[in-house]
């Protein structure tokens, strides 16, 4: 999974906020790693184009292998905060795309269970019994 994070003119890419945003998402997705072969992280800042000051933003696309791009954004306070927001949103994106192409019908089947060998082990209900 390759891991690219951009800024916009309004954020200041330091390297410490950059190693953190990628310590991060390789955190939140290293389940999911072999199936994310590009993950980009979009840092902005939108001044005054928010009320109640959520004016810092983070977009964060997913290239899925196989499935094309997911994309999520989320607006917060601080650029940290955006991070977490959208990281959260992502992993439920992803969890309810990949849980519904993996589970047919939302669970097993019930030929999974395992049956025991001994029919005598099996209980049947009395018939006639109340």
């Amino acid at each position: 999974m390759q891991i690219h994070i951009s800024t916009d003119k309004n954020v200041h890419g330091s390297d410490a906020l950059m190693r953190r945003v990628e310590q991060e998402l390789e955190s939140a997705f290293s389940r999911s790693s072999e199936r994310i072969t590009r993950l980009e992280a979009h840092l902005g800042d939108e001044i005054a184009a928010r009320a109640a000051g959520l004016d810092r933003r983070c977009v964060l696309e997913a290239r899925l292998a196989g499935h094309g791009v997911v994309s999520v954004t989320h607006h917060a306070g601080s650029v940290t905060d955006a991070c977490h927001g959208a990281i959260r949103k992502l992993e439920s994106v992803l969890e309810s795309k990949f849980g519904r192409l993996y589970q047919h019908k939302g669970g097993e089947s019930i030929r999974h269970l395992d049956v025991p060998a001994d029919p005598a082990q099996t209980v049947t209900p009395a018939v006639g019994a109340h």
